[in-house]
């Protein structure tokens, strides 16, 4: 059945519960995550043969990668899946509630303290899966707690007087290198080779050959595109794929999910226009067109191309006009739309009525007003 999550106010702990279908496809099966990367591909296999057989898993990899996604989707394909899916984010819940929220405690444990007790998120994932995001956070104190659950596949709720079995699949994630930390002192060198049993690296949005399929899967998936021709020909205008391409991601697939959701809901029209992206992404391109100029042989200057304008020609009139904003400011949209007084938007929207193609978004030489 298909989940979602419900997040803790507090700790940022999220438990997978039942839900309607729609509200679960963010969340593919293992096989879909692959895509059409090799490096996914293998990474994919690896870790459905090791699901099974009891090895903790842990996902490495830059923030935005879907460490997260994996995680859900392994536990989806393993034969735990009917069991419940616990997700704890070490590096939100504050030191002081940390042991009691992992590992529960026992009625009257200490003052506040529910009258029944309560079940640590160790318990609730007693034939599940037990994932901790940012492993690397979690503090000194409990990571001596947790490899005891680990060695003896038991828990002792603080004021309980004897430990309680658990079996669970544990997978880890986390954005750091755990081996420097481990050197540092601040991460058990025990701890760290029992959670590290299988090892899988996510690799960065930058380092995969996929990224085409990704942006047009996403715009299927917000748009409610359900049919398999119509996912493969997202409506997007090649201009404005091909920037989403040429763009490094810093953010990896969490940003470009934040970017597509963002362009579907702006888009005035059929399709994903080049205006329609966020402006970081336009601010990327600007950048990397000045870096290009500076690093281009110096040309001699040419004389300014003299502006003739015909009297009584409204349109060519504002077409010069906005040329000129243009030339004067090389092309940077930001500064030319402040130069004729407009935003950014107008100024695009101008761009497109005029007939005038952005040099830098076409690829062409740039030229003199007529």
């Amino acid at each position: 059945m298909p989940t979602q999550t419900v997040e803790h106010p507090l700790t940022n702990v999220r438990t997978a519960r039942p839900s309607s279908p729609a509200a679960s496809c963010a969340y593919r099966g293992i096989d879909q995550l692959s895509g059409d990367d090799p490096i996914m591909f293998d990474l994919i296999e690896r870790g459905k043969r090791l699901i099974d057989r009891g090895i903790p898993v842990l996902i490495l990899g830059e923030t935005g990668t879907g460490k997260e996604y994996l995680s859900r989707a392994l536990h989806a394909y393993s034969a735990r899946r009917a069991a419940a899916w616990v997700a704890v984010n070490c590096a939100s819940i504050p030191e002081s509630l940390a042991e009691s929220e992992l590992f529960g405690y026992c009625k009257g444990a200490f003052s506040g303290a529910l009258p029944g007790g309560m079940k640590g998120k160790v318990q609730q994932a007693d034939g599940g899966t037990l994932f901790l995001d940012e492993i690397g956070d979690m503090p000194f104190s409990l990571q001596t707690r947790l490899l005891r659950v680990l060695s003896e596949r038991e828990v002792i709720p603080l004021g309980a007087m004897r430990p309680v079995p658990v079996d669970l699949q544990l997978i880890c994630a986390t954005h750091q290198d755990l081996k420097a930390l481990v050197a540092d002192g601040r991460f058990r060198e025990d701890l760290y080779y029992r959670i590290a049993g299988g090892v899988l690296r996510l690799p960065s949005l930058r380092e995969r050959t996929d990224r085409r399929r990704l942006v047009m899967q996403m715009i299927a998936d917000e748009l409610q595109l359900d049919d398999a021709e119509e996912a493969a020909q997202a409506p997007i205008a090649p201009v404005a794929l091909q920037r989403m391409l040429a763009y490094a991601w810093p953010g990896n697939l969490r940003q470009m999910h934040a970017v597509v959701r963002y362009s579907c809901a702006v888009m005035n029209g059929a399709r994903i226009e080049l205006h329609d992206l966020p402006e970081e992404l336009m601010q990327s391109m600007a950048g990397e067109t000045a870096a290009s100029a500076l690093a281009a042989p110096a040309r001699p200057l040419q004389p300014q191309a003299v502006v003739v304008r015909v009297p009584g020609d409204a349109l060519r009139d504002e077409r010069n006009r906005v040329i000129n904003a243009l030339v004067g400011s090389r092309w940077n949209i930001s500064a030319a739309s402040r130069q004729l007084g407009m935003c950014r938007a107008s100024l695009y929207r101008k761009l497109r009525q005029l007939d005038i193609p952005h040099v830098r978004d076409q690829g062409l030489p740039a030229y003199a007003a007529a």
